[in-house]
């Protein structure tokens, strides 16, 4: 971005965007920012930079930025119509509707116009409220201190600026939108005669919309966006638009919302950093193998599967967060999956591929370079889906070369699978296909990275909008959102059996599941279980695992723990014990209730990690030298993380 070579001209002390907040606007403004970039302990800057230049003091830099800007927006738009010659999303040729949400709003409307009596009981719901917040306003403009009409729930970070609270009119439109978003929301979930699914994913819908029409999400309402564009002298706007361009153009046409500096982070330099050798590889994975850092390692080797959705390196960060490094210290050898951003050449592979070529082929590999013929197994998210699934057919075949099973925020039973759920039905799947379809038979990484991000839409989608476009911020250098930023395709086949046969028809759970004309029965599986969930998870649901606890228990295996982390599906398993963050229920026995296990669970603050190593070495003990990478019978094929990892969508 072009930037001149004077220094920004100071603001004067007194700026009308001081005065909407009142005496308390510079303090609050210290405080301003996103979630993540809090997280991170980054400090909030203004457009330009600390110490930069304005584009505004330099005619040649603003000649030459405009240039730069309006050039890319000629490029975006003539890349947008090279991409679709026939505008076919504008003639209908595509689903109007591939979400199905017009059903769904169908079924509300029905429900409406049937159950007149609710419809006007909570019209005049509405009108009280409304007139509630008239009166006490109307107090308020005579000089009364009264109490809001309604506040923000705890937590909601929207409305966090004193401006919210201080200016008469931004409270008086904040409370409005509260009262407004908050009956249309009730209103959804208390019609009765729905039919459920549809009910749910209206009840999901209502809460995009609503999200979507918060006065915080406009520039003139918002009044940080307000106060940096008097601070920047406007150069936040223009400097927002080339980031909306960017964006644009990264995205073929598309808006791709950046979460974080992709430039930053390079894999293998600044981030998935745990020294390591790739030692085997093949069309869908590679595997890694960990160099050691103690003299002496467990007899059993460690193997960790982490999701396909996803990359590895959510275990492996940066050296202060980073569970693989943990682990390897705590004296353990650790191999982990590293799956393939699979083309559209393996757009046929199966979910009992997966298995085969990645699970069952990174065993017989783990047992070729340590001489073990037995492993203990991580298996994250899907990654755990699949492993339960291996399981059941491992017990049933006699295959004993897993030793323990630990699973994080993993599920396999579906029947209580949260908002994800609301995307499995016959007309969204059939929508999904032909997506896929279109996309040479997988599917791309940004739709399935679109849908995780509208599960908590106003922290990961609508705050960078904010930021992004109406602040004009720089994208954070943030690892997590790095991550969360590297999307992975998925293969046709191994995707839709996972929606369909999981999360639409649940057949695992249900004893209907059959691998190679075997019947699957997770009962059967009689090794060591641990499951970690999370108290937050909004994608993998602490009940959901705990289903999943008992199916594992439920033919008399004695040996599942099940063991409830605090925060969420990402948070709660990331959580070095050095951060003392967080905290932990453990609870020895499975009762037939998750409120059950509750009441009898105790709690300890900070990470479970020592917790669980704890099982872990209880379960599977014994030492021996350790082990290097190329050591054993395979050869060392490239250095960690790997030329997989390293594949874009």
């Amino acid at each position: 971005m072009a930037k001149s070579a004077k220094n920004t001209t100071k603001m004067k002390k007194s700026t009308p965007a001081k005065k909407m907040a009142a005496k308390k606007t510079s303090g609050s403004r210290k405080k301003k920012q996103t979630a993540p970039a809090a997280e991170n302990g980054a400090a909030a800057k203004t457009p330009n930079g600390a110490g930069s230049a304005s584009i505004f003091q330099d005619y040649d830099a603003l000649t030459e930025y405009l240039t730069n800007v309006s050039g890319k927006s000629r490029d975006v738009i003539s890349e947008y119509f090279t991409n679709n010659p026939d505008l076919t999303q504008m003639t209908g040729q595509l689903p109007t509707d591939p979400l199905n949400v017009g059903d769904a709003f169908q079924e509300v409307m029905k429900g409406l116009a049937t159950d007149p009596g609710t419809v006007m009981q909570r019209q005049f719901n509405l009108w009280g409220d409304y007139a509630k917040l008239m009166a006490t306003m109307s107090r308020r403009m005579a000089g009364e201190d009264v109490k809001p009409a309604i506040e923000p729930e705890k937590g909601d970070r929207r409305f966090s600026h004193a401006a919210w609270q201080e200016n008469p009119m931004l409270d008086f439109v904040k409370q409005s939108y509260l009262i407004g978003s908050k009956w249309l929301e009730q209103t959804v979930s208390e019609l009765d005669g729905m039919d459920e699914h549809e009910k749910a994913k209206a009840e999901f819908y209502t809460k995009q919309f609503v999200d979507a029409c918060a006065p915080s999400n406009f520039a003139m309402l918002n009044p940080e966006v307000i106060e940096t564009t008097i601070e920047s002298k406007g150069e936040n706007l223009f400097k927002g638009f080339k980031n909306l361009i960017d964006d644009i153009d990264r995205g073929h046409g598309k808006l791709a919302i950046r979460q974080a500096d992709l430039d930053y982070f390079k894999l293998g330099e600044n981030i998935a950093t745990t020294p390591g050798k790739v030692i085997y590889q093949n069309d869908i994975m590679q595997l890694i193998q960990y160099e050691p850092t103690t003299e002496a390692v467990a007899k059993t080797p460690m193997l960790i599967v982490p999701p396909w959705i996803n990359k590895f390196y959510i275990l492996d960060l940066q050296p202060a967060n980073s569970f693989i490094k943990w682990l390897v210290d705590q004296g353990r050898t650790v191999f982990v999956i590293s799956w393939v951003n699979p083309e559209p050449v393996l757009k046929d592979k199966t979910f009992e591929d997966y298995i085969r070529e990645g699970l069952f082929e990174a065993l017989s590999s783990v047992s070729l370079a340590t001489g073990e013929d037995k492993t203990d197994v991580i298996g994250y998210c899907i990654g755990g889906t699949m492993l339960s699934m291996a399981l059941a057919y491992m017990a049933k075949t006699g295959d004993n070369r897993i030793n323990s099973a630990t699973f994080f925020t993993a599920q396999a039973d579906f029947t209580e699978a949260g908002d994800l759920l609301l995307f499995v039905d016959d007309e969204q799947l059939d929508a999904i296909e032909k997506q896929m379809d279109a996309a040479g038979g997988v599917l791309e990484g940004r739709a399935m990275a679109t849908t995780f991000n509208m599960l908590r839409s106003n922290d990961l989608i609508w705050s960078f909008v904010i930021d992004n476009y109406m602040k004009g911020k720089d994208p954070a250098k943030f690892d997590l959102l790095f991550w969360n930023s590297d999307a992975t395709r998925m293969p046709k086949n191994v995707h839709i059996f996972y929606l369909r046969e999981f999360y639409q028809k649940n057949r695992l759970a249900r004893k209907e599941m059959v691998m190679d004309g075997v019947r699957l029965d997770l009962g059967d599986v009689d090794i060591p279980i641990f499951m970690q969930a999370g108290e937050t998870d909004h994608i993998a649901p602490h009940n959901s695992v705990y289903n999943t606890a008992r199916l594992f228990a439920s033919n008399g295996n004695d040996k599942v723990t099940y063991m409830l982390a605090g925060s969420g599906h990402i948070a709660g398993v990331v959580n070095h014990p050095d951060k003392k963050k967080y905290h932990h229920s453990v609870n020895q026995a499975l009762p037939g209730s998750l409120d059950e296990w509750k009441a009898g669970a105790e709690r300890f603050p900070g990470s479970w990690w020592p917790y669980w190593i704890k099982w872990l070495d209880s379960v599977s003990d014994g030492e021996v030298p350790a082990r290097m990478p190329g050591a054993g019978q395979l050869s060392v094929i490239e250095d960690a993380p790997g030329s997989y990892v390293n594949v874009k969508a």
